[in-house]
Formats: structure tokens, C-alpha cells, sequence
């Protein structure tokens, strides 16, 4: 499975040009963020606004049935996670897609969480590993299922255990093994490792095609280029 990493998100403000066969990332400083009422952060207005060439107040961002954000009226997927330290926003013009990052600062019960909504084999191959891997590992192997499940639209109520992958003998998430008929096979989807600043795992999942992957870093969430909208006809 490829890995983005810090050096890989280049310096940059939204928007950028997206091709339709492309993915874009971008990550933002999560503290300081504020959100509206709706939970909606204002980085993530601002940018899905400056790609659609519209004004932010006129966006609506509405959720499905499982509390996946998606835009009403627009052209444009999307979706969305942070951790304490960061905010990821993946981007594209009409790919479905899920992204998840977590941070390593919160213990948890790592194995006995594998073992009560993981796969047997999942649980099993966590266990096998050193005390110091164990945590590393189990936080790359949720953030995968996390991606997947956001992917089809669906929380971890759809079960965790219904999206298995394979571990190596160090503990990294491998492959996709299988998942639940209705998400189709592992051969039709994407997945992608993100390691985009110290104490971040994440990854992207899609279901479809190869796609061009373009990740970018955002020092500053005020400095959006507001007046540098890219409409698409």
C-alpha cells in the first residue's frame, strides 16, 4: 500500500486546479479551527467554495443517513477528518472517496477493541506483535477501515469486521482481504497510507479507477485564495 508523507503535501492555498481524474488532499492546522452550529469548519467552507467559484455562504452542506457531509447542488465530492492537531479534507470532481487520520495521543485498550469488532485473523496478527508496535499498528489499521467505510457512505455501525485486511509480519496494514458483497470487491477499490506530519496516520480509500493524487499543507487557514476561485463549467 503507497504512503504520503509530510514531505509529499506541498505548500499551497486552495483552490487548484482538478483535473477529473484527480484526488486532492489537504491538510490544515486543526487548533484554533472554530465550526458553526451545523459542525461544519470554516476551512472547509472556505475551500469547497473556492473550487466551485461560489460564494461560502451559498454552499449547502448537508448529511446522509449516516452523518457523511456531502454538498447539495454541486459537483463536487468530498470528505473530511482531524485529529487534535490536524484537518484533512480530501477533494474530487465525482469519485466518491473516505479519508480518516487519527493521532497517537489517547490510550486505548488496543487489544481487547481488535478483538471484540476486528477480524479474527485482524485481532490475531495485532496480538503476535511487540508492545511497541501495537499501537502504531492498530491506529493505521482502524484509520483504514474508517476510510473505507466513509468511502461507501456508511459509519462504523456498517462493522468493522466487515472490512478485513491482511498485516505483514511488522504490523502494516497490507491490503484489502475482503469486505461485505453490497461495497463490492477488493479488486475495485484504492487505498492509501497518509503519514502527513509527526503523530498523524491516516489513509484514503476510493472506490474506482487510479486516480492522480495531489496533497497540499495549509499553514494558515485564513490565507485562502478567496479571490483566486477556479469555476468549472
Amino acid at each position: 500500500m503507497r504512503t504520503l508523507f509530510a514531505e509529499d503535501f506541498a505548500a499551497a492555498a486552495p483552490p487548484l486546479e482538478l483535473g477529473d481524474d484527480e484526488i486532492h488532499l489537504w491538510i490544515f492546522p486543526w487548533q484554533g479551527i472554530g465550526a458553526e452550529k451545523s459542525g461544519t469548519p470554516p476551512c472547509l467552507r472556505q475551500t469547497l467554495a473556492a473550487y466551485l467559484g461560489v460564494d461560502a455562504d451559498d454552499l449547502r452542506i448537508e448529511r446522509n443517513a449516516a452523518g457523511k457531509p456531502y454538498l447539495a447542488d454541486a459537483a463536487l465530492e468530498f470528505n473530511i477528518s482531524h485529529s487534535d492537531d490536524a484537518l484533512l479534507i480530501g477533494l474530487s470532481r465525482g469519485q466518491e472517496l473516505g479519508v480518516d487520520i487519527e493521532g497517537g495521543g489517547r490510550v486505548r485498550p488496543y487489544l481487547e477493541i481488535a478483538r471484540r469488532y476486528f477480524t479474527v485473523d485482524e485481532a490475531a496478527a495485532l496480538a503476535r506483535l511487540p508492545g511497541d508496535r501495537l499501537a502504531r499498528s492498530f491506529i493505521e489499521l482502524w484509520s483504514a477501515k474508517e476510510a473505507v467505510l466513509k468511502a461507501i457512505g456508511r459509519g462504523i455501525a456498517f462493522g468493522l469486521d466487515r472490512v478485513g485486511f491482511e498485516l505483514d509480519g511488522e504490523g502494516r496494514t497490507r491490503r484489502l482481504l475482503h469486505l461485505a458483497a453490497e461495497a463490492g470487491t477488493p479488486a475495485q477499490w484504492r487505498l492509501v497510507r497518509l503519514s502527513p506530519q509527526a503523530g498523524i496516520t491516516g489513509a484514503l480509500a476510493w472506490r474506482g479507477p487510479e486516480m492522480r493524487l495531489r496533497a497540499f499543507a495549509v499553514a494558515a487557514p485564513s490565507r485562502l485564495r478567496r479571490s483566486a476561485r477556479l469555476a468549472r463549467p
